[in-house]
């Protein structure tokens, strides 16, 4: 069930016993510390995949009311929520758009990532047929190879932007690869390229567009010459750190995944566990059973390795993570159905963050947040 963000909700709100907690404070916190460090470039927060598993239409909301300038999405359909949810500040889609999509952007007034001249043409053209001003974005691809026009040929690019009728070029920007690395060569080298880009406006006597931004996380981290005139925070926004590298900035994570237990039982020796039957006990051991699996994003390639707390210690998750279900081994310790089980989180100084999780898997902390399934729900707390 939907829970208004400015609503202080308890569990018992939420039937499920396995849920998202997302902390508006620890959101406030983090924006404005961002904020405050890249003063004065503006903020556009990216919401992209549910807010990175925070839940897109509650995060936005909540971005509104904080202030940010700008908010960016990866798709169209995120945007097109957004508006209907009632959010009113300017909106860009990250993503490619094609012929067909560029109606809806306008009559959603959203902003559009122009990353080609034919693709500019289109816009212009859908346009003037809407009798519209069609807000656009320049992209430059300066080290990615995903969309946007080359540095090397972007200045017929933007020359033909300039020759568009109906179209308001706002912004041009780029993205970084590797600017999380411990290694800044080649994000200095995008960002020298970015830099040759721009020099065109100043070289022809022409106003460069007012929204210049290259800024992720990890540039906001560190490259502070690479601020601009704004900013796109993504996964630091929810109190992660997109690497091991530069934690300039104090950031908290705003998000803790939790469960209960449902089932304890004592799992005798000859009687392997889950599918498979990859695990088994030499000795009588106590064990419980939590409603979570990789149905809900709580990774099957975790299995083996994955641990949660109950009662404040930290215990293994036994046998092959199913899509639905976990069993844990408590040994000989006590849990009695309905205990708090911690999947991510801390209590009394013992934790389990999204890099832990990212380890087990084998993979990244973004793919972690972003996926946690939508039947997981969400409960937001002031």
């Amino acid at each position: 069930m939907p829970i208004s963000h400015a609503t202080i909700s308890t569990t018992e709100d939420i039937v499920r016993p396995t849920l998202v907690e997302v902390s508006l404070a620890r959101l406030r916190d983090n924006f404005h510390a961002i904020k405050e460090y890249v003063a004065p470039a503006k903020m556009m927060p990216i919401l992209k995949a549910n807010a990175y598993g925070h839940g897109l239409v509650q995060v936005a909301q909540f971005m509104q009311e904080l202030g940010a300038d700008y908010i960016g999405v990866a798709v169209l359909e995120e945007g097109v929520l957004l508006r209907q949810a009632g959010i009113t500040i300017p909106i860009l889609v990250l993503g490619g758009v094609l012929g067909n999509q560029i109606p809806h952007f306008l009559n959603h007034d959203l902003t559009i990532t122009a990353s080609s001249i034919a693709k500019l043409q289109n816009i212009d053209g859908a346009a003037k047929e809407l009798g519209r001003i069609a807000k656009v974005h320049l992209k430059i691809d300066t080290g990615m190879e995903r969309i946007g026009v080359h540095y090397y040929n972007a200045e017929g690019f933007l020359r033909s932007s300039l020759a568009c009728q109906n179209i308001f070029v706002e912004g041009i920007y780029t993205h970084f690869a590797n600017a999380d690395a411990a290694d800044l060569r080649h994000a200095r080298l995008q960002l020298q390229r970015f830099q040759d880009v721009l020099s065109f406006y100043s070289r022809h006597g022409v106003e460069r567009p007012p929204l210049v931004h290259a800024a992720n996380s990890g540039a906001v981290l560190q490259l502070p010459e690479a601020r601009f005139d704004m900013v796109r925070p993504g996964i630091m926004l929810y109190g992660v750190y997109p690497s091991d590298v530069g934690r300039s900035v104090i950031v908290k994570p705003a998000l803790t995944w939790k469960s209960r237990v449902v089932y304890f039982k004592v799992i005798t020796p000859g009687h392997p566990v889950g599918y498979g039957s990859r695990w088994q006990t030499d000795v009588a051991t106590r064990a419980v059973t939590v409603p979570v699996g990789y149905g809900d994003g709580y990774f099957r390639s975790m299995s083996g390795s994955a641990q949660v707390i109950i009662r404040g210690a930290k215990y293994p998750v036994v046998g092959a993570i199913s899509m639905d279900q976990i069993v844990v081994n408590i040994g000989d310790d006590s849990a009695y159905n309905d205990d708090e089980v911690l999947l991510i989180g801390e209590t009394n100084g013992t934790s389990i963050t999204v890099e832990d999780l990212a380890a087990w898997a084998g993979t990244i902390p973004y793919e972690i947040l972003t996926n946690i399934n939508t039947r997981v729900p969400r409960l937001y707390m002031e």
